[in-house]
């Protein structure tokens, strides 16, 4: 959903409590919406240990 469509100031009024009852409800879903997407990204994948491989060879061709 567009939410500059939604909170655009031209339709939403704050003296009309019907339109700030939907843009509440539109907020809230989309907030659930991306609580979901941000828990369905797998784990950042774990880097190797620096000082395992780090320094153990130099390359010495030109």
């Amino acid at each position: 959903m567009n939410l500059s469509a939604v909170a655009s100031s031209s339709r939403v009024s704050a003296e009309d409590p019907i339109s700030m009852v939907i843009l509440r409800k539109s907020l809230d879903q989309q907030q659930a919406l991306a609580s979901q997407m941000i828990a369905s990204l797998p784990p950042p994948a774990a880097l190797p240990d620096p000082a395992g491989t780090l320094g153990q060879s130099i390359d010495i061709y030109a």
